[in-house]
C-alpha cells in the first residue's frame, strides 16, 4: 500500500519514581504507565520524492525536522537506505487529538505511530524488539506508545514489563491551554533538590527496580482492586512542579474534593488527571471541577483508559 492510517493513543503515569543517576545522563526511574483511548490519527503517504514531510492545522505542533515523528521517519530512512530510495519518501499529516506539551507523550505516540507505519509501507518485516529498539532511540516514552496498554517501565522508561488491562476505568484530564511545564526543567530541579536520596550503586538500582513488581501498586492492578489503585497513584516530579505551578496544584485540589478514585499530575504535567469508575461519573466530576475553576484557557477530556498501542486503521 502507499498509505496508511493510524490511531497513537496517549498514556499517563500511574505511577512514576525517581531512584537514581544514570550514566548517561538520564534519570533511573520506576513507572506504570497506561494508554488512554485519548489519541492523535496520523495519516502517511508516499510521496514522489526523496523527503519526509510533516503537515498538522495546529499550530503548535512544528512541522519541521523538530518534530519527534519527522525524526521517526528520518530514523527509519537512515537505517534502511536502500528502502527509503525504492520507496521514496513520505507525507505525515498529524490530526492533534492530544493537548501539546501536556505529559501525555502525545509526540512520542506520535512518533511510534511513524516507525508502525513506514514498516508497513515500505515492508521491512521488523519484529516487535527490532520496532521497541528503533523507539528507544527517540526517546523515553516511544517505546511504551507502540505497545500500549498498562505496563511496569524501568530503566529510563524503555525496559517494559506488560501488567493486565485496567481498561474498565475512565480518566479525567485537565490543562491550562497556554501552560506549559518543561520536563528538562523538571527534572533537573528534582535533581537539585533531591539528589542526596538518589541510589548510587548499580545493585541496588537495580534492587529497588524490581522491588516495585512486587509492590502495592502492582498488587492492587494484578487484584483489579480499583480502589486501592486510586489510593496509590505517585509521581515524583509534584515535589517541585506544585509548588511552582499553583494553577497546577489549584487543578490537583479541585480533583482531590470531587470524589474520584484518585487524582495525580501526569508525568511532568501540567496535566492533571482524575480516575473514575465511570463514564458518568467522569462527566460529573468535570462539571464540578469546571465549576469550580472558571478559567477560559483550562480545558477538559473524557477518556477511557486502553489496553491497545499503535493501531492500524
Amino acid at each position: 500500500m502507499r498509505s496508511y492510517s493510524l490511531i497513537a493513543p496517549a498514556k499517563i503515569n500511574l505511577y512514576l519514581e525517581i531512584i537514581g543517576d544514570r550514566a548517561d545522563g538520564y534519570h533511573e526511574l520506576v513507572m506504570i504507565l497506561q494508554s488512554i483511548d485519548l489519541a492523535d490519527k496520523i495519516d502517511l503517504r508516499a510521496i514522489g520524492t526523496q523527503s519526509i514531510q510533516v503537515h498538522c492545522e495546529d499550530a503548535e505542533v512544528p512541522q519541521d525536522d523538530s518534530n519527534l515523528a519527522y525524526r521517526a521517519a528520518k530514523l527509519i530512512a537512515d537505517n534502511f537506505p536502500e528502502r527509503f530510495a525504492q520507496f521514496g519518501g513520505v507525507e505525515i499529516n498529524i490530526k492533534k487529538n492530544i493537548p501539546v506539551a501536556a505529559g501525555l507523550a502525545g509526540g512520542s505516540t506520535d512518533a511510534a505511530a511513524v516507525l508502525v507505519g513506514l514498516d508497513m509501507m515500505w515492508q521491512l518485516g521488523l519484529t516487535q524488539p527490532e520496532l521497541q529498539d528503533l523507539a528507544a532511540k527517540l526517546g523515553s516514552d516511544v517505546p511504551f506508545c507502540l505497545a500500549g496498554g498498562t505496563a511496569i517501565a524501568t530503566g529510563r522508561g524503555e525496559e517494559l514489563d506488560p501488567l493486565p488491562s485496567l481498561d474498565s476505568l475512565y480518566v479525567v484530564l485537565a490543562k491550562y491551554r497556554n501552560l506549559a511545564v518543561s520536563t528538562p526543567w523538571a527534572y533537573q530541579t528534582y535533581r537539585s533538590q533531591f539528589g542526596d536520596t538518589y541510589i548510587r550503586d548499580a545493585n541496588s538500582l537495580e534492587a529497588r527496580a524490581h522491588r516495585v513488581h512486587s509492590g502495592p501498586m502492582v498488587q492492587a492492578i494484578l487484584n483489579d482492586n480499583m480502589g486501592e489503585i486510586g489510593k496509590l497513584l505517585y509521581n515524583d516530579l509534584e515535589k517541585v512542579v506544585l509548588p511552582n505551578y499553583p494553577e497546577v496544584l489549584q487543578l490537583r485540589k479541585a480533583f482531590e474534593r470531587s470524589g474520584a478514585l484518585g487524582t495525580m499530575m501526569s508525568g511532568s504535567g501540567p496535566t492533571v488527571f482524575a480516575l473514575c469508575q465511570s463514564e458518568g461519573e467522569a462527566q460529573r466530576i468535570l462539571q464540578e471541577v469546571k465549576r469550580a475553576i472558571s478559567a477560559p484557557d483550562l480545558g477538559f477530556w473524557v477518556s477511557r483508559l486502553s489496553k491497545h498501542g499503535i493501531q492500524v486503521i
